[in-house]
């Protein structure tokens, strides 16, 4: 069960005023790099989609058992069993595993901290705030610094990793008559676990072994491992087998490279199981598609942020009275999700009005609405900011 501490702190509206303030430089900082990642998200996503249609083109499917020196340097679709030559194995706890790769996963327990906080307006333009700090025990991937928490003596943490997370690659692997190089390797998958026995224990040395035991197909570093102590250590581990996967890149001699476009994206891809290259073309595009959705999405709202830190003064200057305040706050915070979706638009508009003139055309036209709808909504609200 989490142990709890709640504080409560105040601020004065002077000093809500100040902050408020110097919240504008970061509005003046966000909205440019979000109209720059806007405009760079665009280009990648156009630069993308014409690799992708320029890969469709080329691609040429071949057989895995037979190499054909009239493909070199040409992109290639490819289905076969991936094998490794040997096993794979991680030295620095004798592990070794018949499989592609091997993933190593460390944790530790420790303290973890934790805080909510609800903040109200009072009368007369002060705020006060609630934070509710909770601690409880749990297995992390790094050591946390105890000397962060707002409760330090009671909630003090030790120890460290062992060697931390690691990843290995079999060093020939084969697809086919084809070797796969170590990076596409690294993008087969997925893993599935790899239970350790108490065999494996016989792997470790020094200092180490002393404190290892078996626990649930990991091991343990501790002396209790029904009841875990601050700093005790476990480390478990997945593992890709051998199986039929499907690579999509240039052939080089009997191996493979990325396949650079004249569009100016290279193009490799890698998928378990026998997959077309009809449908690895799609699943790229949809990656490509989902990306481009996500920055838009990220640059429109963070933009929205900025817009919102500019004006947040007039929402503090109002919270005198907190549901003046309250109104500001919302009639700013709607106006700049506007400016925002607005701006956004425009920049992707003026991205694609060169490669698709009616989709910027379209785009721009809803910029237009958007800038009347705001202009609206500004005249609108601007006799409750004027009388805050």
């Amino acid at each position: 069960m989490a142990e709890t501490y709640t504080e409560t702190t105040n601020q004065s509206w002077l000093s809500r005023i100040g902050n408020s303030i110097k919240g504008i430089l970061f509005g003046i900082v966000v909205i440019p790099l979000m109209i720059i990642l806007l405009w760079w998200n665009e280009g990648r996503a156009i630069t993308t989609a014409n690799s992708l249609k320029e890969g469709v083109a080329a691609v040429v499917s071949v057989s895995s058992d037979k190499l054909d020196p009239a493909n070199d340097k040409k992109l290639i679709h490819v289905m076969g069993e991936a094998r490794a030559a040997s096993p794979v194995s991680d030295p620095e706890f004798g592990i070794r595993a018949s499989a592609l790769r091997l993933l190593r996963s460390e944790e530790i327990y420790q303290w973890v901290e934790s805080k909510k906080s609800q903040t109200q307006e009072k009368l007369g333009g002060g705020e006060e705030t609630i934070t509710t700090y909770s601690y409880q025990k749990d297995w992390v991937s790094e050591p946390i610094k105890s000397a962060d928490f707002k409760q330090t003596a009671e909630h003090a943490n030790h120890g460290g990793l062992i060697a931390g997370d690691g990843e290995f690659v079999a060093e020939e692997v084969m697809l086919g008559n084809y070797l796969v190089p170590e990076k596409y390797v690294s993008r087969m998958g997925p893993p599935e676990k790899f239970s350790l026995i108490e065999d494996d224990l016989a792997g470790l040395t020094g200092r180490i072994k002393e404190l290892a035991s078996i626990q649930a197909g990991a091991f343990y570093f501790g002396e209790t491992p029904d009841e875990p102590q601050i700093g005790d250590v476990r480390v478990s581990y997945e593992i890709v087998k051998a199986g039929t996967y499907s690579v999509l890149a240039a052939q080089v001699g009997n191996s493979f490279e990325d396949y650079a476009t004249k569009a100016g994206d290279s193009i490799s891809f890698v998928e378990a199981g026998s997959v077309s290259a009809g449908t690895m073309f799609k699943n790229a595009a949809s990656a490509n598609s989902m990306m481009t959705w996500l920055a838009r999405f990220l640059g429109f709202l963070f933009m929205a942020f900025g817009f919102m830190a500019i004006m947040r003064p007039l929402s503090v200057l109002g919270s005198v009275i907190p549901f003046v305040g309250s109104i500001i706050g919302m009639s700013t915070g709607l106006i700049s999700f506007v400016l925002a979706g607005t701006l956004s638009i425009l920049v992707i508009a003026i991205a694609w009005i060169a490669v698709r003139p009616l989709l910027g055309i379209t785009l721009l036209t809803l910029v237009i609405g958007g800038v009347i709808y705001s202009r609206k909504i500004a005249a609108r609200n601007k006799p409750a900011i004027m009388s805050a």
